[in-house]
């Protein structure tokens, strides 16, 4: 099963990285979200990001792992900043690090109701 999870997660991380570099007006329905939609979107893909990858079980911390999905979405908001069709916003990085949070919250609740 880690190896599915492992695979979904390495496929999920190249499938953001590459919509956050493609001009957002390439993406069908994307340029067209309204600010909270856009907030929401970060939210979901970043909640997505840190279950799966904390279903790993890679071999280091849940801390570790979730600071390091935090710094991918800290990458992309920095290459963002010198993309001449995107804007870096301190707002994505607030909604990605609400559904790192809520992930982690999350799977704590779901540790402590198996734990028996």
């Amino acid at each position: 099963m880690n190896r599915l999870f492992r695979f979904i997660f390495t496929i999920s991380l190249i499938t953001v990285m590459y919509f956050s570099i493609v001009p957002a007006f390439d993406i069908p329905n994307i340029a067209a979200l309204s600010f909270i939609t856009d907030k929401l979107v970060h939210l979901l893909i970043f909640l997505h990001l840190s279950l799966i990858g904390l279903l790993c079980r890679f071999s280091l911390s849940d801390l570790f792992l979730l600071i390091s999905i935090f710094s991918f979405g800290l990458l992309i908001e920095i290459i963002h900043f010198y993309h001449p069709y995107r804007y870096f916003e301190i707002a994505d990085l607030a909604a990605n690090l609400s559904g790192i949070f809520l992930a982690s919250m999350l799977f704590s609740l779901k540790k402590d109701h198996y734990r028996y």
